[in-house]
């Protein structure tokens, strides 16, 4: 996550699904925040929110507060915290990732001591939310001296948040290693329990994956899924 893509299209969808599964607990999200790129103009899909025929009836309230957000210019996961539109007892991770350099060898130690007190944050929450800039990634393929492999989420660190039994959500950006149908059956045999997976479709293709999703959050799957067709599909195997 950066916080350029607060309230860009995405970011939208994110905060959709969320607000369908947390009810009745404790919601956790670590933002894996990292800072601001301006290489690219990622982030900027916000002319969504001059659509309102076409996004609003979504989530009429979510609508709402990412527009006076980006209209603002207060573009940052700290405005989302304040915003309201996750509710007041969810705990955020939000200490800032930093990028690695092959000249520093304490960097893998760096990044193990950050998710440490990530999980530590995050221990008295009922469903967790990971938010990676890129997703996720192979233990096998992970390397922490690379600067675009701290934007990514190695499963080892999926697998602990997930902990116990606990549901937890996952952001991936689809890439082009295999198709985006290869990639989602792919994730989901890596995480544990049942596992479904949202496929947003709109701009830049991303899958929200589900790990350790109990029958009232496959019910609330459902029934997002059904909400914004338009926009997105869930896997097929959600029963």
């Amino acid at each position: 996550m950066q916080n350029r893509y607060v309230g860009d299209i995405g970011d939208f969808g994110k905060y959709g699904l969320l607000r369908a599964l947390y009810h009745g607990r404790q919601l956790g999200v670590a933002w894996y925040l990292c800072p601001d790129e301006t290489h690219n103009e990622d982030g900027g899909s916000v002319d969504y929110l001059c659509k309102p025929d076409e996004w609003r009836s979504v989530d009429p309230e979510l609508f709402d507060g990412m527009k006076e957000i980006v209209d603002s210019g207060h573009r940052r996961v700290g405005s989302v915290e304040e915003s309201g539109l996750l509710p007041s007892t969810t705990i955020f991770a939000g200490e800032m990732l930093r990028f690695c350099t092959r000249s520093n060898p304490e960097w893998e130690k760096w990044r193990r001591e950050w998710f440490e007190r990530v999980e530590c944050r995050l221990s008295t929450c009922d469903v967790v939310f990971a938010d990676p800039d890129n997703g996720l990634y192979p233990d096998d393929k992970f390397r922490y001296a690379r600067r675009e492999h701290w934007k990514r989420l190695p499963l080892c660190e999926a697998l602990r948040l997930c902990d116990g039994g606990r549901p937890a959500v996952f952001y991936h950006h689809n890439n082009r290693e295999g198709t985006h149908p290869e990639q989602i059956r792919y994730w989901k045999n890596q995480l544990p329990g049942r596992v479904h997976a949202f496929y947003w479709r709109r701009r830049s293709n991303r899958t929200f994956f589900v790990a350790n999703a109990d029958q009232p959050m496959v019910d609330a799957l459902k029934e997002f899924a059904k909400t914004w067709r338009a926009h997105g599909e869930l896997d097929p195997g959600c029963t």
